[in-house]
């Protein structure tokens, strides 16, 4: 089972790992500080993801007694109170007319009990989605540190102007500086699939495939670029 399941304890090491080889290659960079944010999300995250994968009893409680106080005023309806001296007369126009409306009243109670059973899922559900929000803003703040590292700018005939961005001139360092976003694209899609494996939701489940996506969309422009680098200089350089 060690390999069926996401441990979210080896995720936030990555991310720790990662945040320190930031540090060490680009340490006065915006880069680092997003590296930062990430691992204390993933922390965050994770202890949230946890915290989802208990029931709420006090919820389940609940609903065990009105479901139970449901139950015993169909009892008392039913089979107590005496129907007759309701209705005042025993002809079968009021006998089909009684029947019809305990049906629709049976009908709108079971819909009222399915509707309290699911307000866990809902509560969850609405949870798992405020965590996903700060997630996915974390993913686009990536995206827009990698925006401007464009492999144009090594090109000898690239001439920048005046309101041209900070420029990595070093072709190494640019393909380890995209490597890196990728990188924390990729640990933000494995921070959002804890919420996935925590809560047994089909609508949880879409939510974190779309984030998934969002990374996997992004990372997929980031390598678009290292392709571009010099590809003999690009694996010669040092992996760290």
């Amino acid at each position: 089972m060690r390999y069926r399941t996401l441990d979210a304890k080896l995720i936030i090491e990555t991310a720790e790992r990662l945040e320190k080889r930031i540090a060490e290659r680009f340490p006065d960079t915006g880069l680092r500080g997003v590296a930062i944010e990430l691992v204390s999300l993933s922390r965050d995250l994770a202890k949230a993801a946890k915290a989802l994968e208990a029931p709420i009893w006090w919820l389940r409680g609940v609903v065990i007694v009105t479901i139970a106080a449901g139950a015993l005023m169909f009892l008392f309806v039913g089979t107590i109170l005496p129907l007759g001296r309701i209705s005042g007369t025993h002809d079968a126009i009021q006998s089909v007319q009684g029947i019809e409306s305990l049906i629709n009243m049976i009908i709108l109670a079971m819909l009222g009990f399915l509707a309290l059973i699911r307000t866990e899922e809902r509560i969850k559900r609405k949870q798992v989605f405020r965590k996903l929000h700060g997630l996915r803003s974390l993913i686009h703040v990536i995206d827009m540190h990698q925006l401007t590292k464009d492999p144009a700018a090594l090109s000898t005939d690239f001439k920048p102007t005046s309101h041209s961005p900070a420029r990595i001139t070093d072709r190494a360092d640019l393909a380890r500086y995209l490597d890196y976003c990728s990188e924390m694209l990729s640990i933000t899609g494995k921070i959002a699939a804890l919420f996935a494996q925590s809560v047994n939701d089909d609508v949880v489940v879409d939510g974190v495939n779309d984030i998934e996506s969002l990374g996997s969309n992004l990372s997929r422009k980031i390598w678009q670029k290292i392709t571009l680098i010099d590809g003999p200089l690009r694996s010669a350089r040092p992996i760290t």
